[in-house]
């Protein structure tokens, strides 16, 4: 897959910690929703980050990155970015894109892995396919889940999305779903056999939600992430 010389148009926060980068590649790159790129750091260090625009918007590439303190991997892409004003990059990589076959999708996200399914989403969204789909975003806090309010907007729109944010550690003026994300998923779900779930987060949670959904009968065949292609 060929290298992309892009221009960083733009850096800003959304919370404390993650930014949102927009870059202007040198020629629109083809990818497709739910994929990702890799930013080429070195000649044997490629970091990937998931693409969150839609891919028929795709004459820039949009991404969320989670950059505190101790995360080095990350912030040392964004000093990159900074001070050189370019970056090389490579994609659209990954086997988890969106691949709608009739069956009312759940998307599952964890922190910034909401890049992923943003990107899904928009692409369905924009389509004529009215399939439901359903996103569950997982936060710690409300503060986390930067996007809440166009999301909200969105589900108000369109009839067939719903949007639900879960934060796990809430404040008392909360008052919508708490705990771990994948759990209010369960709770609205007894049976996952009819469903596609699309899932991005830490490995972890990628794993758990694995475990829990198939054994409420979803098939392998119907869950996509990025995590399952390593655990």
């Amino acid at each position: 897959m060929s290298e992309i010389q892009c221009q960083v148009a733009n850096i800003e926060p959304l919370t404390d910690t993650v930014y949102k980068v927009e870059l202007t590649p040198s020629s629109p790159m083809s990818f497709k929703a739910g994929q990702y790129i890799l930013v080429h750091m070195g000649e044997n260090d490629k970091r990937p980050f998931s693409i969150a625009n839609a891919a028929w918007d795709n004459d820039r590439i949009e991404l969320h990155i989670g950059a505190d303190e101790g995360n080095a991997y990350a912030t040392e892409v964004l000093e990159r970015m900074r001070n050189d004003g370019t970056i090389t990059l490579s994609g659209g990589h990954g086997e988890a894109f969106l691949k709608p076959n009739g069956k009312p999708m759940i998307l599952i996200a964890g922190g910034t892995g909401f890049s992923y399914t943003w990107s899904i989403l928009q692409e369905h969204l924009h389509s004529n396919d009215a399939t439901p789909i359903t996103l569950y975003w997982g936060g710690r806090h409300a503060d986390d889940l930067y996007l809440a309010d166009e999301l909200t907007a969105l589900a108000e729109k369109h009839d067939k999305f719903t949007f639900i944010p879960v934060v796990e550690f809430a404040h008392d003026d909360w008052s919508g779903r708490t705990g771990w994300v994948h759990h209010a998923a369960m709770a609205d779900h007894a049976d996952f056999a009819n469903v596609q779930v699309y899932v991005a987060g830490r490995f972890e949670m990628a794993k758990v939600v694995r475990e829990d959904f198939t054994t409420r009968g979803l098939s392998k065949d119907d869950l996509f992430g990025d995590a399952f292609a390593f655990i």
